[in-house]
């Protein structure tokens, strides 16, 4: 900016300074005895008098001194300033954003990585305890209880608002706390009976009931490219369940009916239209509707399976006692665990990424039970279920596409 300053600036003082070379009475100017030219480009810049430089010997008139000593004023910025200026300041701005989105990557990976952490121990402990202790409504309730301690711990130490609900509100939640209940009893059942890996294979169809579901009660028809992506996970399902070494009929529809009652949650909340406090968020919603399930399901358990979570009994099953009770408490740790990341997840996430990141979930899930538990599976069977997931990989990019308008 200096450069075009100093070739600018001077160049029409310049030119009337050497007109009083003509004949004229009165004193003359004389720009041999000034400093050279380049003093004059210098002196609007840094604000320098002339007169008092050393190298100067002569004594300007008081119109000459004003014009020397006096930078020119300039009321509105050049356009050289604007540039200058606008090229410095987007460089720190870059610079704070990169950093930035830097940091939401790194914390937006870390609790992928715990969601997928926290699901994987989740199944593991899960269905040792219900190998050898085959009650799951007593499993289900225990974790209920584990979360309520949690949610109870986490209002109480103010590490999250409580929220303040009305009773319509709690009113409108109670049916999700319901099928809440249900779909985690369902899925309990299915793993107390089959392989870990063909519970969630047959899992994979939830998109299939939410599409059905989303069709009858809330009018929302399915684009050509949804049902198309809907048929490799049917096939892929039903490929696997052909050949899965595991497969029994309880099992079988106590996952089916884990997807009918999650999907039911869901549109249900749409159907119902929960109307949101500023304190009730994703998180408090779900610590609410975990409170509700217990309440729920502890009198069923004691009716149906009474208390069978004593040591007394435990060991007269011949069962370790301690080995019960830690895997148990693990279990319902990591499932509270997981679904409080899952939604803290889908606040910083589209829905769409979301469903991605649990259709990748539940690729890791399968993946690694089957290595743990050393379960066997037949390449056919692998097959099925790998259809079944790429489907689900499907629907999850072709559901966003609109249909367009008539």
């Amino acid at each position: 900016m200096q450069s075009s300053a100093f070739s600018l600036a001077p160049s029409k003082p310049l030119f009337r300074a050497t007109a009083p070379s003509n004949r004229s009475a009165g004193p003359r100017f004389n720009p041999l005895s000034l400093s050279p030219p380049k003093s004059f480009g210098l002196s609007p810049i840094h604000g320098l008098s002339a007169t008092s430089s050393p190298r100067s010997s002569f004594a300007p008139t008081s119109r000459l001194r004003s014009w020397i000593s006096s930078p020119p004023v300039d009321p509105e910025p050049t356009e050289s300033d604007f540039s200058v200026k606008a090229a410095s300041v987007p460089e720190s701005a870059d610079e704070s954003a990169k950093s930035s989105s830097l940091k939401r990557t790194l914390e937006l990976g870390l609790l992928f990585g715990l969601w997928y952490l926290f699901n994987i121990y989740f199944n593991i402990y899960n269905k040792q305890v219900l190998k050898v202790f085959p009650f799951p409504i007593t499993i289900t309730t225990f974790q209920f209880v584990v979360g309520t301690v949690l949610v109870l711990f986490m209002w109480s130490a103010n590490l999250y608002k409580k929220p303040k609900l009305t009773s319509a509100q709690l009113m409108a939640i109670a049916p999700l706390a319901l099928v809440h209940t249900l779909g985690n009893l369902f899925t309990n059942m299915s793993l107390g009976k089959v392989a870990v890996s063909f519970t969630h294979t047959i899992k994979a169809m939830e998109p299939f009931f939410s599409v059905v579901l989303s069709a009858m009660f809330l009018g929302e028809f399915p684009t050509i490219w949804v049902v198309g992506s809907l048929l490799p996970i049917v096939g892929g399902v039903a490929l696997a369940s052909l050949t899965e070494a595991s497969f029994n009929w309880a099992g079988f529809w106590s996952a089916m009916a884990s997807n009918v009652t999650n999907q039911s949650r869901n549109v249900l909340s749409k159907k119902l239209m929960i109307k949101k406090e500023e304190s009730l968020d994703n998180i408090n919603l779900f610590s609410i509707i975990t409170i509700m399930s217990l309440l729920m399901l502890a009198p069923v358990t004691l009716f149906v399976e009474g208390f069978k979570v004593t040591p007394s009994y435990l060991q007269s099953a011949g069962l370790n006692v301690n080995q019960i009770y830690v895997r148990s408490l693990l279990a319902g740790l990591c499932f509270h665990a997981y679904q409080q990341v899952s939604y803290m997840i889908l606040a910083r996430v589209s829905p769409v990424t979301h469903s991605v990141g649990n259709c990748v979930k539940r690729v890791v899930v399968i993946v690694t039970s089957v290595l743990f538990f050393r379960t066997p599976v037949s390449p056919i069977n692998s097959l099925g279920t790998g259809i079944a997931l790429a489907g689900v990989f499907l629907y999850s990019r072709v559901k966003r596409i609109k249909p367009k308008a008539a």
